[in-house]
């Protein structure tokens, strides 16, 4: 911990006003000038809370017992005002519509700078460096309700930035961006503190940013701090993580396997970026490999397909898409955004990713898919049905859809009514949808009766899924479905969200995770500009770097290293995108050397 932290924690407990539970317990922490710290832990670790007392939202926003004390540049947060402590610590929030208060974007920015009584000849530069330094400067004049979830996003940051706070908390600022903005992101607040000094503060879900981005990352979990560390440090804690419900990046898991399979020395730290995989692993093959090329023999071809997903198979004979789209185009009136020419298929039992940068027409795509918008061209068909002429209610029977934002999708008092509400509303009676719902609920590890409200955003999550899962339809529309989620919460979903594609559903999932995208998706459809510009079986996608790249996307980590080990150790060992079947592959080279 640093002499000085200009934010510091000692001994801190918070119970929310009538919450069963304390949220955080005997947090003593410290961040200092400069410091970029990532905090990462299972929904309901209390991170968000940590976020609220740092900030000073605890005590002045939300009220309960409040035990220890939070010091912002020395001061207790209980002793200043929220407005002094807000010129010290700048916050995004994890719910960035609740953040905005303007409609458009420039004036979003000018709020801050205003009501903080910036001098006028400096806003339109602070203005104008904000946005441009989070890549957001063409947005400026755009209407806020016009935007993509990371769009908004973008534009929080920004407006916090032109403030220029001391310290930054930021709850899940990615959670809505694609992989080259997330990485913008965190390149961005890298930067800031770089060169301002500015402390980070980061709440996030994505470990492999946390890895290659941060100093310090705090693992928590039930309220309480369990591992502050190096990255490096933290990562080697693989276990106690997964126990946890935390996962590690998937190159630090690959060293962590070789490791525990006898093949690199006991003691060996992880790697936390693509790059020390692998030098790790080209070193550890090397005297394998005279004349540069591979002596191992016997090894299996890459299987090319993830565990989780089935082998490509045939559909049958004369079997019609459920969903299809013939040249759909859209536009929003004032913008000219949206999508066009977009032709798609997806069968019964496909589980198809749908991937791109934010604004690229995911979203919008989602939308003409549920009847939410109508073509303006082209037709869209949806379980036979065309979505022009289609009520929406009709086609809510045979399609259902989880947004980006779970609490647009909640309204009842108890999560047990919640999930029976579909079911109801479509006519089943009150007995047999309590029973569905029950079974749905259970399955999730939901709590039934308690208010979805107070849940975290991540369980909140799950109940809005729950409620979409319940309904047994036939389409299932999926955007951004592990979005806040932990890793053990991401695993549940997404089982049960193969488990519907197994009994025949067709499930359509937007998605910025690409490792999630390959671990589960069959085929995807590539995305940019409004249009489709690739598509294909998912491992064949992501070995496409031009393609990617175009639509601003990375490959998963896996993908992306066992291609470098192909092209540098041995071509044999491409075509891996899992981490089991690359270490496999790795140790097989290893023993028949």
């Amino acid at each position: 911990m640093q002499q000085d932290p200009i934010i510091q924690m000692r001994d801190v407990s918070f119970t929310y006003a009538g919450a069963p539970a304390p949220s955080l317990e005997h947090v003593t922490l410290g961040v200092g000038a400069g410091e970029f710290v990532g905090v990462v832990g299972p929904s309901g670790a209390g991170k968000s809370t940590l976020a609220a007392a740092m900030s000073g939202a605890i005590p002045h926003h939300f009220s309960g017992e409040l035990y220890g004390a939070t010091l912002v540049c020395g001061r207790d947060t209980c002793e200043s005002s929220l407005t002094d402590i807000s010129r010290v610590v700048g916050s995004v929030l994890q719910d960035i519509d609740a953040q905005m208060v303007s409609s458009v974007v420039e004036d979003e920015m000018l709020f801050g700078l205003e009501n903080f009584g910036v001098p006028h000849d400096e806003i339109p530069g602070r203005v104008e460096e904000a946005l441009s330094t989070v890549g957001a400067a063409a947005l400026r004049h755009r209407e806020i309700s016009t935007l993509s979830g990371g769009q908004k996003q973008k534009v929080a940051i920004a407006a916090i930035l032109a403030l220029r706070p001391r310290a930054l908390v930021l709850d899940e600022p990615t959670a809505a961006l694609d992989p080259a903005s997330s990485e913008l992101v965190f390149e961005t607040l890298r930067r800031v503190r770089e060169r301002e000094g500015i402390a980070v503060v980061v709440i996030e879900q994505k470990v492999a940013l946390l890895a290659e981005h941060c100093d310090r990352v705090v693992v928590m979990s039930g309220g309480r701090v369990e591992l502050d560390g190096a990255p490096r440090e933290v990562f080697a804690h693989a276990a106690e993580l997964r126990a946890m419900g935390v996962d590690s990046p998937r190159v630090a898991r690959v060293t962590n396997s070789l490791v525990e399979k006898g093949l690199l020395a006991p003691g060996t730290p992880p790697s936390l970026t693509v790059a020390e995989a692998h030098d790790a692993v080209a070193a550890l093959l090397a005297p394998k490999k005279p004349g540069g090329a591979s002596a191992a023999s016997g090894l299996r071809p890459a299987p090319g397909r993830s565990p989780h997903v089935p082998a490509s198979r045939p559909h049958a004979e004369g079997a019609e898409p459920v969903v299809r789209l013939e040249g759909v185009g859209f536009s929003y009136a004032g913008t000219g955004d949206g999508v066009s020419g977009v032709d798609m298929s997806v069968y019964p039992g496909e589980l198809v990713g749908v991937i791109g940068q934010n604004g690229a027409g995911k979203t919008t795509l989602t939308k003409l898919l549920n009847g939410l918008l109508r073509p303006a061209a082209g037709r869209v068909l949806m379980a036979g049905m065309d979505t022009r002429t289609t009520p929406i209610s009709t086609l809510a029977r045979e399609v259902s859809t989880l947004f980006q934002n779970p609490d647009r999708q909640l309204c009842k008092n108890t999560v047990i009514d919640e999930v029976a509400f579909g079911p109801e509303l479509h006519g089943v009676a009150r007995e047999e949808a309590l029973a569905r719902a029950g079974r749905v609920v259970e399955r999730f590890g939901l709590p039934a009766d308690e208010s979805p409200f107070v849940l975290s955003r991540g369980q909140r999550q799950m109940v809005a899924l729950a409620s979409v899962v319940v309904m047994e339809p036939r389409v299932v529309l999926l955007d951004e479905p592990t979005a806040g989620l932990d890793y053990r919460e991401c695993m549940t979903v997404m089982d049960t969200v193969r488990e519907l594609a197994e009994r025949g559903c067709a499930v359509v999932m937007v998605c910025h995770d690409m490792e999630v995208v390959s671990d589960f998706a069959e085929r995807v459809l590539v995305m940019a500009d409004g249009r489709v510009v690739g598509r294909g079986p998912t491992d064949e996608v992501f070995a496409q770097g031009d393609l990617l790249a175009r639509a601003s996307l990375r490959a998963p980590e896996v993908a992306r290293l066992s291609a470098a080990l192909a092209a540098d150790v041995d071509a044999r060992l491409g075509g891996r995108t899992q981490v089991g079947d690359l270490v496999d592959a790795i140790g097989e080279m290893v023993r028949n050397g």
